[in-house]
């Protein structure tokens, strides 16, 4: 695994590669995405069924299977192993007791003038859930997307997930059936985005889209921002490692795989004040990927896209890690918790040598769908509210707009607006 120091004479250079790893080519796609949702837009089923038969490779012969039924998801939840059964239901049940602490509350204030001011806070109608399939099926993602709209109340939740060559995995549909998941359809990649957006024949449109995917997915998003709400473009998953001369390398070399093995363009980068602990970790690196069952996905990360950095102290090491936000932080230091506050940008942080990322991935209970590639600067993880929507609520008495009205009628009439300042005025007449 790459090893570089800040003290490199071409540091800068390595260290703005790392914080480019999350530019993709939108624009190179963002035509054919863009003729995927007229087509939907404008034949509804009869595109998503030519797209399933170009990318997924099977044949729709009518509406009706493009749904999964409720009736498979209980069969496949009956036919688990029951150790696996039990995983997903303590999965599930953390999940929720977390994300209830997120619910916001709607509330009213009275003022002594007899004004009344407020926020209600409630759920979208419908909300639209894309969990991606392929190269991997992810029933934990399931669990992460459906459980925040529960818990906001979202009185209708649609599924989309690719199935190639018609197969879908057992164990996504047996997290539906846990999920209390009604209407769930065989449609990936950016034509399940276009038709939750737009709606069609058989699939609703939606108020709101979450749900991590690929640069079509991502691309599809961004395009129907506007006609529907949605949680963030998400990218290529990514791990960031904050260690000293305590931290384990054997931990850390695994950990920074967790990632790696997710894809070829996952992003793997720890940032170390100890040189040794850095070799050491290599090393060990090289000594897992034999073992690993995606080895040569793992290998291609950590080769394009790995590195670790060896910083001359914490606090230079806490600033490169700032800069880089990842969407997965671990701390691996003999005094994590104290280094917390100084943590500005990262998606999930995770404290201890006893705390691995997947650990978050899968039983924790925070979300891990979470801003990748910096954008945790500005985007937080998936939460409740990204299912919810406040109005502001206002009432005045007569003793308000006499007090108020004439400062409000003179803002209006700064601006041209008489109308404005009139139905004000009207009001203070006697």
């Amino acid at each position: 695994m790459k090893i570089i120091n800040t003290t490199d004479s071409n540091f800068k250079e390595e260290f703005e590669n790392i914080l480019a790893r999350a530019k993709t080519d939108i624009k190179g796609v963002s035509a054919i995405v863009t003729n995927i949702i007229d087509e939907i837009v404008e034949k509804g089923n009869g595109a998503i069924k030519e797209h399933i038969l170009k990318f997924d490779k099977w044949e729709v012969k009518q509406d009706s299977d493009l749904e999964i039924s409720v009736e498979q998801m209980k069969k496949a939840y009956e036919n688990i192993d029951e150790k696996l059964k039990k995983s997903l239901h303590i999965a599930y049940d953390r999940i929720k007791t977390y994300h209830e602490k997120q619910l916001p509350k709607s509330w009213i204030d009275f003022e002594k003038n007899g004004s009344i001011l407020g926020q209600k806070v409630s759920a979208v109608d419908r909300a639209g859930l894309y969990i991606p399939g392929g190269k991997a099926a992810y029933p934990s993602s399931l669990l992460m997307n459906a459980i925040p709209a529960i818990v906001a109340g979202v009185e209708e939740i649609v599924v989309c997930t690719p199935t190639p060559n018609d197969e879908i995995n057992e164990l996504l549909l047996a997290a539906c059936h846990i999920c209390g998941i009604k209407k769930a359809f065989k449609v990936g990649g950016a034509s399940a985005i276009a038709a939750m957006a737009y709606g069609t024949q058989t699939i609703p449109k939606v108020d709101v889209i979450t749900g991590p995917g690929n640069i079509f997915v991502a691309t599809a998003k961004k395009l129907v921002f506007g006609e529907v709400n949605i949680d963030m473009i998400a990218g290529p998953s990514e791990i960031g490692i904050l260690s000293d001369a305590s931290a384990n390398p054997r931990f850390l070399a695994i950990d920074l795989l967790s990632q790696a093995e997710h894809d070829e363009m996952a992003s793997s980068i720890m940032i170390t004040t100890c040189d040794k602990v850095a070799e050491l970790t290599s090393i060990e690196v090289d000594r897992f990927l034999e073992t690993l069952s995606r080895r040569e996905i793992a290998k291609k990360s950590i080769d394009d896209r790995g590195a670790i950095i060896i910083a001359s102290d914490m606090q230079e090491a806490i600033k490169l890690m700032n800069e880089i936000a990842p969407e997965h932080l671990e701390i691996m230091t003999n005094n994590a918790f104290e280094l917390l506050p100084k943590i500005k940008h990262a998606g999930a942080i995770f404290l201890g040598k006893n705390t691995p990322e997947p650990i978050g991935d899968y039983i924790a209970g925070p979300n891990h769908t979470l801003p990748t590639g910096s954008t945790a600067k500005f985007y937080s993880p998936l939460n409740v509210e990204n299912f919810l929507k406040k109005s502001s609520i206002i009432s005045f008495s007569q003793e308000a707009i006499d007090e108020l009205g004439e400062a409000c009628a003179l803002l209006a009439d700064t601006e041209g607006l008489t109308a404005h300042a009139k139905s004000v005025r009207v009001r203070l007449e006697k």
